[in-house]
């Protein structure tokens, strides 16, 4: 447990669950039931905001840099290859933060909101729960070439893919299970069109993929056109949070090319795909702590950074 501290001021730099128990009691609360509605109106934002957090914390750090729009000296990370036309939830994180600043003004970061949405939506999709650790403050500036470089591509191999994650200090395991959020969510037709059509540039479709799901895909994707198209990421429980995006690659039926190289292109992935595949339990329990490791990527805490009123720019 940390040393009791007064009025949320973040002792040491590190973070715990506790922080806003005094300076903003109910702001789990408030940021659960705006999540709570955005999902119920839409079950695809669930994914959209865990994904938010990811491509936030690969980038800087978790520090809500992903949420500020371009202008006034910012260039904008929404550009970048991974999130432009693809990037969302960003309303929601606004219609959160206003709710926050009303109850209590200037006192929970963007950064934070965002981590919490993140844990619910995971929750509210029917997937594990954890203990937040809070007291995140939000960047002052953006990074468009880490969004460039730093998130795993759908298209990189294996080995890149797991250098991108050990570069955050995270392994082969935080991999195998924060890939396993792949079991809601959609992708779209221009993320994984090569392994239709041309994985290695050879003109042949991917050999790692099942046939008759390659040609249920094809109808919908076309080599050319269609671009926007949506594809459910686990075409079994699309909007369950649950270990069948695992089953699937057993199957040989993982969407992406960087789901379906977890079991084709390494030993120890392969072991841990077949272990979340058959315990459902396992891979919900390392799923949580994955989540939190990766939420600790280098915060902005004590007088870093700053509390942003507004999440799409600085004060």
């Amino acid at each position: 447990m940390p040393p009791f501290c007064f009025g949320g001021k973040n002792i040491g730099g590190y973070l715990y669950p506790q922080f806003y128990d005094y300076s903003c009691p109910k702001a789990q609360e408030i940021v659960n039931s705006i999540v709570a509605k955005a999902v119920a109106k839409e079950p695809r934002m669930a994914a959209s905001l865990i994904r938010l957090h990811f491509h936030d914390c690969f980038v800087k750090g978790c520090d809500g840099s992903i949420l500020l729009d371009g202008g006034s000296g910012i260039t904008s990370e929404k550009n970048s290859n991974p999130n432009r036309n693809s990037a969302r939830g960003f309303e929601v994180i606004d219609a959160i933060k206003s709710a926050l600043e009303k109850e209590c003004p200037q006192k929970v970061s963007c950064a934070d909101a965002l981590a919490l949405a993140a844990r619910d939506s995971t929750v509210l999709a029917g997937g594990p729960s954890w203990e937040v650790p809070l007291g995140r403050r939000d960047s002052k500036s953006a990074s468009l070439s880490g969004s460039n470089n730093n998130i795993p591509a759908p298209n990189n191999t294996f080995q890149t893919i797991l250098t991108k994650f050990k570069l955050q200090g995270l392994n082969v395991v935080d991999l195998v299970a924060l890939s396993g959020s792949h079991t809601i969510g959609n992708a779209r037709c221009t993320s994984f069109r090569q392994r239709l059509y041309n994985q290695s540039g050879n003109g042949q479709p991917d050999y790692s993929l099942h046939a008759s799901y390659a040609a249920q895909l094809r109808t919908r994707c076309p080599r050319s056109g269609g671009d926007q198209n949506l594809f459910f990421l686990d075409f079994q429980t699309p909007t369950k949070f649950d270990n069948s995006y695992f089953k699937n690659l057993l199957a040989s039926k993982g969407l992406l090319s960087s789901d379906q190289v977890l079991l084709t292109k390494n030993e120890a992935s392969m072991e841990l795909v077949k272990q979340y595949a058959e315990n459902n339990e396992l891979f919900f329990q390392q799923f949580a702590k994955s989540m939190v490791k990766m939420g600790n990527i280098s915060p902005l805490t004590g007088s870093k950074g700053e509390i942003r009123k507004n999440c799409r720019k600085m004060n």
